[in-house]
């Protein structure tokens, strides 16, 4: 290589080659060091914000969840809490004793058919309340909106005294109305002595009380389900079932999942329309899961029974929610 080439690849200044000079490289040292300081803190910014609900959750929820289990695998009865006498460990036996027992099973399969008819009771009713107020006029959707919210915001002790009002067998309005059907008597009609329509009844408080919340959040939904999609869809020959199938429930399909799980949750654990109900001494053929664990804990007084039929009902949804929860991630891929 030539001197001229050598000359030619190095910077010139003056007619000598330019050297980098410290003053230069080291604010731009220091320059790079706090951006990616900046960039750390950034990072770093959203776990900090939400480290105070974390603890609180931790515990408020985490604390008790563990307690829960530890119980489960003792045998605390009522002597161990009032003397402070340590519970003994048995280990599985509790998980054995109740999966071993038929009454248990009956529980659960009484529960399970409980759910199903308040899930699809509830995700039905509240699925055409949220399509009529597609279709209705703006001061007509904010009185059916405002008369849900009450409905939602009625506490469950006066909610279950109007339906037992309704369905008393002395002065209930349901009675009083079918006897007046001609060759209908209902005249002092106990709706409760047959556990299918008492239950039948508890599942209609139940579908009652959660519908403003998933007719409203459905109605939200459908708000964003673009007009010009159903119009093309209808100007392609589509009907109204068909828009609706391939246009409307796709696009709202993972509020109907979200809802319809949480609705699966709370149906669950359904406890205190029946202990308001039946008077606080429901019968044995009105035992759901929630109900039959408290049974256990504080009424045959085996603390760790009831936990260990808690943790089971928490497995169970688990498996529910996982379910759910993969649904929603396929959604997200197809999208």
């Amino acid at each position: 290589m030539s001197a001229a080439d050598t000359h030619a690849t190095e910077p010139v200044t003056g007619g000598r080659p330019q050297l980098p000079s410290p003053l230069t490289t080291r604010p731009a040292a220091k320059r790079t060091g706090r951006a990616a300081g900046r960039s750390r803190q950034s990072r770093s910014l959203p776990y900090l914000l939400i480290a105070p609900a974390l603890v609180v959750m931790i515990g408020v929820l985490g604390y008790p969840l563990v307690d829960t289990i530890v119980l489960s695998f003792q045998d605390e009865r009522r002597n161990n809490l009032w003397n402070g006498v340590a519970a003994p460990w048995v280990g599985f036996d509790q998980y054995t004793s109740i999966l071993g027992d038929s009454e248990f099973w009956t529980v659960v399969v009484r529960t399970v058919v409980f759910v199903i008819v308040c899930v699809v009771g509830t995700m039905a009713a509240g699925l055409l309340i949220a399509l009529l107020m597609q279709r209705v006029s703006n001061w007509v959707r904010i009185t059916m909106s405002s008369v849900m919210i009450a409905v939602w915001a009625m506490p469950l002790l006066v909610a279950t005294s109007v339906f037992k009002f309704m369905f008393d067998s002395d002065y209930g309005l349901v009675n009083q109305l079918l006897t007046r059907l001609p060759g209908v008597d209902y005249t002092r009609h106990n709706w409760f002595l047959n556990p299918t329509t008492g239950m039948g009844i508890i599942a209609l408080l139940v579908i009652w009380g959660a519908i403003p919340f998933i007719a409203i959040s459905l109605h939200a939904a459908l708000t964003q389900v673009p007009k010009e999609l159903e119009e093309a869809a209808r100007i392609d020959g589509a009907k109204g079932f068909g828009i609706f199938r391939y246009v409307t429930f796709p696009i709202i399909k993972p509020v109907f999942i979200m809802t319809s799980t949480l609705s699966v949750i709370w149906d669950f654990g359904v406890l205190g329309q029946i202990l308001l109900m039946r008077n606080g001494q429901p019968e044995q053929d009105y035992q759901l899961l929630g109900l039959y664990s408290y049974t256990q804990a504080f009424t045959v007084n085996s603390f760790s029974r009831g936990a260990a039929i808690s943790v089971v009902t928490v497995l169970l949804l688990s498996g529910i929610a996982v379910y759910y929860l993969r649904q929603l991630l396929k959604i997200g891929e197809v999208e």
